[in-house]
């Protein structure tokens, strides 16, 4: 270690000693890049980290669960006990099912630092702030979508001894306990309606790796190294409604504090996006549909792009139907285009009851116009576990992704996954569940903590809904993408290696939840945690690529991995002005 770090952000895997228990997890995790152990850690912490150092505290990100994933001889505890922050620890509780991972970390942070502060924060942190603060090895919750601030003031008290009672009630979204050991929770009002004052900076990560000699420590997900796709956050919040998000508007309104969508401003995306294409070829990820925000937002992305000759694969988000000649624009601008769009079902009305307006005739003709113009590649996602959704509607869903596979070239890529592990906290179906036919089966964060380390992700699952038991949500779920994987294969979508190798782990996936079911119905907890244990090897192979195959989610890089001279230029430099 070069430089002692004022504060260590540490990434927990969602169940701590996920390398010891068996666990079916399911298809968690088939759609996204990381595995279901949800190794990357949120973007969060490269703005913590950029507007600390601005402050002139230093910060090291520590990502435990990927170096746990990526050696079975790394001990996470001894790691924890080396480290030696000045000042505080930082855990992520961002997403949901690192609720047992992430309590595990802080208590071994406590155990071996008991005089450094701990501090938690993230979605769902922010929602079970009252609960977290209870527990002894949290010292302070930081609530909302938005807390560099509120962070660097935390700091700064932190810098001059242990801060006063008045010091701590003056941070904005903070959960505290004071003196006296009573739970404190201050307003939360720091929720910036522009996102200006921090980037989308990933180089501050690579100079982070020099600093504490520890690349492996940085690295976001199990395969980055190989597959460097990086995102461009254009915006907290969201102008949409969907009753199943946990970062819908009206969600976050109420559990987070934030009463607009806040924005990047345009300029500032087009130069995090022109600064990541100097430093990888990988693909650039712009989170947001652009016409969320105001007119001619777009446009000056868009003109970004054409003015940097940015040559990376771009992937855009649609959350509606667009114009062709928005596909025009991004046709002139962007050479290598590729778009995603979540439909979420073929029927409309169930899609209407979730919050979706848009119509499957502007879903077809996102897809035509997009292609008609030129993009690569064009996803679209349906879920599992919708409003009014039954079985046979699902399986419906994947006849209708049949008929565009049939109307569509192999540019279109069609996915389906289960909405597990949990139906998101905050959520509008979530807090109103009889609107909209869910029944919600946990309700405290203990239980969540029981539930993500459960024998199979059936158990764990913290919904039901009029229309769907958690036993036909799981059966569906394997029907499901047994019958998509089979129709890609049946149109040339993919080839017969492929499609043999989702297959068989679906098989596998179905008989080893019928052998879970059986051995839990036992009651026999002594004959349950021997099975359980005999179980592990399979388990861990029947988690993975059981709805789809991992190259499937994937765009090329074109070119290097990472364009290595740029990126020691700009460490040693200074970087490239590019405005």
């Amino acid at each position: 270690m070069f430089v002692r770090p004022d504060l260590v952000l540490l990434h927990a895997p969602t169940v701590y000693d996920f390398r010891r228990r068996t666990i079916l997890y399911g298809p968690v995790a088939d759609v996204i890049p990381s595995l279901p152990v949800f190794e990357m850690y949120p973007v969060g912490f490269t703005t913590i980290a950029e507007y600390l150092l601005a402050l002139g505290f230093e910060t090291r990100v520590v990502n435990l669960a990927y170096r746990m994933l990526a050696s079975a001889k790394f001990d996470a505890e001894k790691m924890i006990a080396r480290l030696r922050p000045r000042l505080a620890f930082g855990v992520d509780l961002h997403w949901l099912p690192h609720a047992h991972g992430a309590v595990e970390t802080a208590r071994l942070a406590k155990k071996h630092h008991p005089d450094t502060p701990v501090l938690v924060g993230g979605w769902a942190s922010t929602y079970f702030h009252r609960e977290l603060i209870e527990y002894d090895c949290f010292d302070y919750v930081l609530r909302g979508d938005s807390t560099e601030v509120p962070v660097g003031m935390l700091m700064r008290a932190l810098a001059g001894g242990k801060p006063s009672d008045d010091q701590l009630a003056a941070i904005p979204n903070l959960t505290w306990k004071d003196r006296a050991g009573q739970a404190r929770v201050n307003d939360l009002t720091n929720a910036p309606v522009v996102l200006d004052r921090w980037g989308n900076n990933y180089l501050n990560m690579f100079k982070m790796s020099i600093k504490f000699g520890s690349i492996g420590s940085q690295i976001p997900f199990h395969d980055w190294w190989t597959y460097p796709i990086t995102a461009v956050m254009t915006c907290r919040g969201c102008n949409q409604h969907c009753a199943i998000c946990g970062g819908a508007g009206p969600a976050v309104r109420e559990y987070a504090g934030r009463e607009c969508t806040a924005f990047r401003p345009a300029d500032l995306v087009v130069r995090d996006l022109a600064r990541l294409a100097r430093h990888t070829n990988g693909p650039l990820f712009i989170v947001g549909d652009l016409n969320q925000a105001a007119p001619g937002y777009a446009d000056t992305v868009l003109d970004g792009l054409r003015r940097h000759r940015v040559r990376n694969n771009v992937i855009f988000e649609l959350f509606d139907g667009a114009p062709t000649a928005y596909f025009r624009r991004i046709s002139d601008s962007a050479p290598h285009f590729n778009f995603e769009m979540s439909p979420e079902t073929h029927d409309e009305n169930i899609r209407r009851r979730g919050g979706k307006r848009y119509t499957n005739d502007d879903v077809v003709g996102a897809v035509r116009d997009a292609l008609a113009h030129g993009a690569g590649k064009f996803d679209l996602y349906f879920m599992i576990g919708l409003t009014g959704q039954t079985p046979s509607s699902v399986l419906e869903t994947v006849e209708w992704a049949g008929e565009l596979m049939d109307r569509f070239d192999r540019r279109l890529a069609l996915f389906i996954s289960p909405l597990a592990p949990f139906l998101d906290p905050g959520s509008l179906a979530y807090e109103h569940p009889e609107q909209y036919g869910y029944r919600i089966l946990f309700r405290d964060f203990a239980a969540y903590r029981e539930a993500i380390a459960a024998p199979t992700w059936k158990q764990g699952l913290n919904y039901e809904t009029q229309w769907m038991t958690r036993d036909q949500l799981v059966d569906v779920t394997y029907q499901a993408g047994r019958r998509l994987n089979r129709l890609k294969f049946e149109k040339g979508r993919l080839d017969e290696r492929t499609y043999r190798y989702v297959d068989e782990r679906i098989g596998r996936a179905i008989d080893l939840m019928a052998e879970f079911d059986r051995l839990l119905a036992s009651g026999d907890p002594e004959l349950i945690a021997r099975e359980r244990a005999r179980l592990k090897q399979a388990a861990d192979e029947a988690s993975t690529d059981t709805v789809n195959a991992p190259q499937e989610i994937k765009w090329r890089v074109l070119g290097r991995n990472f364009n290595y001279f740029a990126i020691a230029r700009d460490i040693l430099f200074g970087e490239k002005n590019l405005d």
